[in-house]
């Protein structure tokens, strides 16, 4: 059954969406992120994806203070990316209560620090993030697009343990125009054995469904809530009913 996990994207402390990575188009949905967080908690979701936004751009971790609150409001598994560039911004990840982090571009920058990361905390508490526009990994908050192309950058990550593959399509994010399937599908086939997270374009419980019929493993979605896309009771009802099927 795909796993379920809603997103909280921060800007200046607040919940906010962006549409394709583009800061200039931002919508706030929320003042407390810990507060959205709870309201997820009591939906009955069990992880959440927190990206610092501020922090991507700044190259630093900026909002460790909301994540301490998220985590210490809710009992949410939480997994957290943004600014993630130093042994100091992992550290405080970490203790302030992520229990797993998501790295993109410093498996691209540095390679070697990301491996080293991934030896001293192991592969369950790291996911590889790996943000695609025009077939090509991108940084630094969507930035910078790099030379890496998606499946040999999963291939090298793969072979030294990685397990857990967050890949967003930025052209899809935010437009709730449906997720990039095809993309998802390429990279199960090419690595079947991954725990990859689909990110970007969820618009609509048919399209967790598609997902779910392609075997993707898991999904991030956002937009798709704060918007009212996405009825909570009939996404539940659904995947109930599929766990007893």
């Amino acid at each position: 059954m795909i796993e379920l996990i809603p997103a909280i994207d921060i800007i200046g402390g607040q919940c906010v969406r962006l549409t394709k990575g583009d800061y200039e188009q931002k919508t706030v949905y929320r003042d407390s992120p810990a507060l959205a967080a709870r309201e997820f908690e009591q939906l009955g979701f069990k992880r959440l994806h927190v990206v610092d936004l501020d922090g991507a751009k700044s190259k630093h971790i900026v909002n460790s203070e909301v994540l301490r609150n998220i985590t210490t409001e809710t009992s949410l598994v939480v997994d957290f990316g943004g600014g993630i560039k130093t042994d100091d911004d992992i550290e405080q990840a970490f203790s302030n209560g992520a229990a797993m982090v998501t790295v993109g571009s410093i498996a691209v920058t540095e390679p070697d620090l990301f491996e080293k990361w991934l030896d001293k905390y192991g592969p369950e508490r790291m996911i590889l993030g790996a943000d695609v526009r025009n077939g090509k990994i991108s940084i630094n908050g969507w930035k910078e697009d790099s030379k890496e192309d998606l499946l040999p950058f999963l291939k090298k990550y793969i072979a030294m343990g990685v397990k857990n593959v967050l890949c967003t399509e930025i052209s899809k994010d935010g437009t709730l125009q449906g997720p990039a399937i095809e993309l998802y599908q390429k990279v199960m086939q090419a690595y079947p054995t991954i725990h990859l997270i689909a990110s970007g374009g969820v618009s609509s419980i048919d399209d967790i469904k598609a997902l779910e019929a392609a075997g993707i493993p898991a999904v991030v979605f956002g937009k798709a809530i704060y918007e009212g896309k996405i009825n909570l009771k009939e996404l539940w009802d659904w995947q109930n009913a599929s766990f007893r099927a």
